[in-house]
């Protein structure tokens, strides 16, 4: 197992989040928690867009992308842009078979 790995940088209103390793179950709730103070961070600034940069995350599974649609929806609410970049193909593959390609990248 490949332990997550989050990095963040801040550059011309838009913070990226680099995340690399598995995304699963167990790992889920570190993603969470620093995405959602991002988000409340994006909010209070205003005009900030948040990128999720995944082009090193080795695995995702169901949490995974459950996290990943809840902290979309919260976006929304709040009316912060958020994407996923740098996605690999498999991970590309596994957001068309969900359908969620349409509301994450």
């Amino acid at each position: 197992m490949e332990p997550l790995h989050l990095t963040t940088s801040r550059r011309n209103g838009t913070v990226t989040v680099a995340v690399s390793g598995e995304l699963d179950l167990a790992t889920t709730e570190p993603l969470r928690s620093h995405l959602l103070e991002l988000l409340r961070e994006a909010g209070r600034a205003g005009n900030v867009a948040v990128v999720i940069e995944v082009s090193r995350l080795s695995f995702i599974d169901a949490a995974g992308l459950g996290v990943l649609v809840s902290v979309r929806d919260h976006a929304l609410r709040q009316q912060t842009p958020l994407r996923l970049a740098g996605v690999p193909p498999a991970m590309r593959r596994l957001l068309r078979i969900t359908g969620l390609d349409v509301h994450l990248t």
